[in-house]
């Protein structure tokens, strides 16, 4: 088996989405802190954090339609490309210090509407750069999920560094910066002839209407993306009230730090497992080692030390690592090229939609009873949506020895 890294495009390939995922992980710190200095309104940061979302979340079907009838590099460095002058924009605007929030929100708008291009069009690049054999494949999708690990775990203290050491408005030049070196990588990659049928241009409408139904036709993919989404509500549930929690029951913030740590490291750890392992049953392992986010849940509900706090929400976080790579490398293989795209703009609409469902409610749930009560129910609710689609057939059967769907649209 070819190591990915001894690919020359496939380096090309995740230096570029490693630089991407850095710049992504400095945004959301720079973002928050320099809008609450310019305002001191918390409003003002719902609104500016709420263009990047709610742009995002609208376009990801319609990014998935273009992804999948446009050449994957150049729309990969479009992306990337306006995200260059989005943040360049918010940098002027904070190095001149005349600052106006409707600017930066529309740039965060533009920026999220990049960011759904580029989330539709990972998994068709990537498929068209890294090894074809299954367990090649699912290293490539390790190394990435090993990328992501890094950046999200160190992407804040990252932005904190450079604020303390040239200023936010910098932040935004050096991300900015990323981007551009990003976007330089992809026209030198080289892409893998495209298997199956070509794909037919249609319009808008009728293009979402058949990812849907590529969707609907697998039973181990939706009622998965339902687990996924449960996983996801239920983790902003815990990110929301668990600070609260860590500051006035567990001994102050550095309680919670050390909580986030350990799930960072629990994600990078199970990243670079999944580059090792190979399940018979990939979707079947994969939710239900998502299930394990539960554990985390019923500590905190249950009011534990902060020793098993901090190993559960490792172990959670682990999961999710593991799950990531095993996912992507299984849709891959299992989804035609044709609609590839398509397919994981809906999988990324359903998770993300449900992250800001648990911010909403998870303060409206505390206000009622308490935290003990909302961690219980999560908890029930994340074991039952995981562990619970090893009961469907499709998820049972789905092997990793076994790329029929694929060979048959090919």
């Amino acid at each position: 088996m070819t190591h990915p890294l001894r690919l020359r495009d496939f380096r090309l390939l995740f230096a570029g989405r490693t630089l991407s995922t850095l710049s992504d992980a400095l945004v959301p710190t720079a973002l928050s802190l320099a809008v609450v200095r310019l305002t001191g309104s918390a409003t003002a940061l719902a609104i500016v954090l709420g263009c990047a979302l709610g742009t995002r979340l609208l376009l990801l079907p319609v990014a998935g339609v273009l992804a999948d009838h446009g050449d994957p590099r150049w729309v990969a460095l479009g992306a990337d490309a306006t995200r260059v002058l989005t943040q360049a924009v918010v940098a002027l605007q904070l190095l001149t210090g005349h600052a106006s929030i409707a600017v930066i929100a529309a740039a965060q708008a533009v920026a999220g509407a990049a960011s759904a291009v580029s989330l539709a069009n990972l998994s068709p690049l990537l498929t068209r750069v890294a090894p074809v054999s299954g367990p090649a494949r699912q290293k490539a999708n390790s190394l990435m999920g090993v990328a992501k690990s890094v950046s999200l775990l160190g992407g804040p203290a990252l932005a904190g560094l450079l604020i303390w050491a040239v200023g936010i408005g910098w932040v935004f030049v050096l991300d900015s910066a990323a981007f551009a070196v990003s976007a330089s990588l992809m026209p030198f990659i080289r892409l893998r002839r495209k298997t199956g049928p070509a794909p037919v241009r249609r319009a808008l409408r009728a293009g979402l209407v058949e990812g849907w139904a590529e969707v609907k036709a697998r039973d181990w993919y939706w009622t998965s993306l339902i687990a996924h989404a449960a996983w996801n509500f239920v983790a902003n549930v815990l990110l929301t009230l668990g600070p609260l929690v860590a500051v006035t029951r567990l001994g102050g913030q550095g309680a919670w730090i050390a909580v986030t740590q350990a799930g960072g490291i629990g994600m990078l750890a199970g990243s670079l497992l999944a580059g090792r392992a190979r399940p018979r049953r990939p979707v079947l392992a994969g939710n239900l080692v998502l299930a394990t986010y539960a554990l985390p849940l019923t500590l905190f509900a249950t009011s534990a030390p902060l020793y098993l706090l901090v190993g559960g929400y490792g172990i959670a976080m682990a999961g999710l690592g593991f799950l990531s790579p095993t996912w992507q490398t299984t849709v891959q293989s299992a989804i035609p090229p044709h609609v590839l795209a398509r397919v994981s703009s809906y999988d990324w609409l359903v998770s993300l939609a449900a992250q800001p469902l648990g911010v909403i409610l998870a303060p409206l749930a505390l206000h009622l009873w308490g935290p003990r009560v909302p961690f219980a129910l999560c908890a029930v609710l994340v074991a039952v949506a995981c562990a619970g689609t090893a009961l469907v057939p499709g998820v049972r059967d789905l092997r990793a020895d076994r790329e029929v769907e694929v060979a048959r649209a090919a």
